[in-house]
């Protein structure tokens, strides 16, 4: 397969490359728009290679070897439909292994070991491994799916100051806050809402967790029902002799507070963030062609 291979975070945000070489050292990373194949495919290719590209200039490499070299791509959507396989087929990688942004993420954070991990960036994701055996639940999309991400913190935020403006629900210094930077127009935040995308609304995420660190009820009442929605996830995954369980992504330690105690118990440090499971994968995929995950 080569002497160097490519792995790549796929993130709702931003999209993130390394270089490896046959030992698994990080040659290179770099850093492009983001790549959420649901919402947006064309430009997620776009960044996925341009991403690749960068890695490549970092570790001194030709950025033209992106033709040369294999890859594993985890991005969230890769588990609907036929996407995963799209992607593959539509990227220039001398050849390409297109998985979950869950994979990844279980891998980063566990390496080859037992546990649960749970992923909360702009979408949200869970995996799980038990001896041996990895299954997964969620990653379903901004629109009917992504409990608890930034994406829905954002969505969930807007909907509540829409209601306090229309005085069914109570106000807050959040919604208030909310509704004047939209110059106290309601059709001006359901314009942003029908033109944005999941990575806009996410933007609002650390002023949920901002205002509920004043006592904002609003605020605290959003994050309460996401926490929920974590604690029926996880539930969902867990076995009684589960070693670990472990949170990722730019969300995971303003949840840490919030969850169950019976889930706290069990937290542990990840080993690895999710680019460090593309590249981990990626470290497989060069040393023999095919991966235990695959």
């Amino acid at each position: 397969m080569g002497q160097f291979a490519i792995g790549i975070d796929g993130g709702g945000t931003s999209c993130r490359a390394a270089v490896i070489n046959g030992t698994g050292q990080v040659l290179g990373t770099g850093k492009a728009g983001a790549a959420n194949i649901l919402s947006d495919l064309e430009n997620s290719l776009i960044n996925i290679v341009a991403s690749a590209r960068h890695a490549l200039t970092s570790a001194g490499l030709d950025p033209e070897q992106v033709y040369k070299l294999p890859a594993v791509i985890g991005t969230a959507g890769a588990n609907v439909g036929s996407y995963g396989k799209r992607v593959e087929g539509a990227l220039p990688f001398a050849s390409s292994r297109v998985v979950t942004d869950a994979t990844i993420a279980l891998q980063g954070a566990l390496g080859d070991a037992d546990g649960i991990i749970g992923a909360f960036g702009t979408g949200s994701v869970y995996n799980a491994r038990r001896d041996g055996v990895s299954w997964g639940i969620g990653g379903w999309g901004f629109v009917i799916g992504d409990q608890a991400s930034g994406a829905r913190l954002g969505r969930d935020l807007l909907e509540r100051a829409l209601l306090a403006h229309d005085r069914v629900a109570a106000t807050s210094p959040l919604t208030n806050a909310i509704m004047a930077e939209y110059g106290n127009d309601p059709e001006r935040v359901v314009e942003f809402a029908h033109a944005s995308k999941p990575k806009d609304f996410g933007r609002y995420a650390p002023i949920v967790f901002d205002y509920a660190g004043m006592n904002d009820p609003v605020a605290i009442d959003i994050i309460k029902t996401a926490a929920k929605a974590i604690t029926e996830s996880l539930d969902a995954l867990l076995w009684p002799e589960c070693p670990s369980i472990c949170l990722l992504g730019g969300l995971a330690q303003a949840y840490r507070p919030w969850l169950d105690a019976r889930h706290k118990a069990l937290l542990a440090e990840p080993k690895g963030d999710v680019l460090r499971g593309a590249v981990e994968l990626a470290a497989k995929l060069l040393r023999d062609g095919k991966g235990s995950w695959a």
